[in-house]
């Protein structure tokens, strides 16, 4: 398991999961998992700002999607705040208009209104905030 672990970051859960899944009992597990903890194996605030890098950095999720998702892994509010405010504001922004071009250039509907709304399902889908992706693709229409 310490090898499972320092191969890349892991929360609780997934350690979890993959000890149950070996078919250790939750006592056995739960000593396992203390000992990765004790020995730095295992950290969730580490998983949580690796976690947001790079699903922010490499797949470019919004901060919605990404806190959906480290809830769904059982990680502690707090540190999902801590790790999403790591997200500078201009990069986030940068980003998403990124986002907005690239979607733009590869949609074929030539109806504007049709690819604003279309444009906007999808990166409400990716995370992003409802109000700022109206913003940013009010902003990238505009003549």
């Amino acid at each position: 398991m310490e090898n499972y672990c320092a191969y890349q970051e892991r929360c609780h859960s997934e350690v979890k999961g993959k000890l149950f899944h070996l078919g250790l009992k939750s006592d056995e597990a739960d000593e396992i998992l203390v000992h990765l903890i004790q020995q730095g194996f295992l950290n969730e605030e580490r998983f949580a700002n690796a976690y947001v890098s790079g699903k922010f950095n490499i797949k470019g999720w919004g901060r919605k999607k990404i806190i959906y998702q480290l809830k769904g892994k059982g990680i502690n509010v707090k540190l999902i705040q801590a790790a999403i405010s790591r997200i500078e504001e201009t990069d986030y922004e940068k980003t998403l208009y990124s986002l907005i071009e690239k979607k733009a250039a590869t949609m074929k509907e030539k109806d504007t209104f049709k690819k604003m709304a279309s444009l906007t399902q999808y990166l409400v889908n990716t995370g992003y905030e409802i109000d700022l992706v109206i913003n940013f693709v009010k902003k990238y229409f505009k003549p």
